[in-house]
């Protein structure tokens, strides 16, 4: 679970993953959007929901060492522009500099997240229920898809039986995240969950259709647009 968290998050000591690490990743996704909700409940009495949303949103940030977000602006850098080859685009992902489809993509992704969540009333299990299947998501493609970039940050969780462990995963994630979502919100909050795992899997159908398969960057854009499009879905008016 240590290396979960450690590479999820900017705490667990940075200890090196493996393919057994991935099974924590469900977990830890729910931990954090549970404690972002509590984040979000004490912002909502202190100041209106629209600065309440913007802590919430920088305390994800901080809570995940920006991690995350960087992997969707260095994937929209590679993904989104007519390049000419799949080794261009790994080239243009690895390159640390962001360009213009990658500033665009983050800061359109930063303001769909506050706006949403200033139009929902803070709701913990909502948050555990959207976070845990972002991660569910990753860990899930991570096990299961073909990794782009051998030699890359995720490269370590592919390891020898590890595919042994998508099913289990997958399940236990979805169990989880369908919990949470059923209690908190019933089926609003399994609607949202629903439009969560699609956005997460839109973007590695993409990734595949680019570059063959995932890399680290991917798996962070996935879940960023996983758990901002599960956040629109909660606040849709039903």
């Amino acid at each position: 679970m240590r290396a979960a968290v450690g590479f999820l998050t900017v705490f667990g000591g940075g200890a090196r993953p493996d393919g057994r690490t991935m099974a924590w990743f469900p977990a830890v996704g729910a931990a954090i959007g549970l404690a972002l909700g509590g984040v979000w409940w004490v912002s909502a009495e202190l100041w209106p929901p629209l600065l309440a949303a913007g802590v919430v949103v920088a305390a994800d940030l901080a809570i995940t060492g920006v991690l995350h977000l960087d992997g969707l602006a260095d994937s929209a850098d590679g993904l989104l522009p007519p390049l000419d080859s799949r080794d261009r685009r790994l080239t243009v992902m690895a390159d640390p500099v962001t360009g213009a489809f990658g500033v665009a993509v983050v800061v359109t992704m930063l303001l769909l997240r506050v706006g949403a969540l200033a139009a929902i009333q803070p709701d913990a299990l909502g948050l555990g229920a959207i976070w845990c299947a972002s991660r569910t998501l990753m860990a899930t493609a991570a096990l299961a898809m073909t990794y782009a970039r051998p030699g890359g940050l995720a490269s370590d969780f592919v390891g020898p039986g590890a595919r042994r462990l998508v099913w289990p995963v997958a399940l236990g994630g979805l169990l989880v995240a369908g919990g949470l979502a059923a209690v908190g919100d019933g089926w609003h909050g399994l609607v949202a969950l629903a439009f969560t795992l699609g956005g997460g899997a839109a973007v590695l159908w993409f990734a595949h259709r680019r570059i063959g398969g995932y890399t680290g960057d991917v798996l962070g854009a996935a879940a960023v647009t996983a758990e901002t499009t599960g956040l629109l879905a909660l606040a849709a008016r039903g």
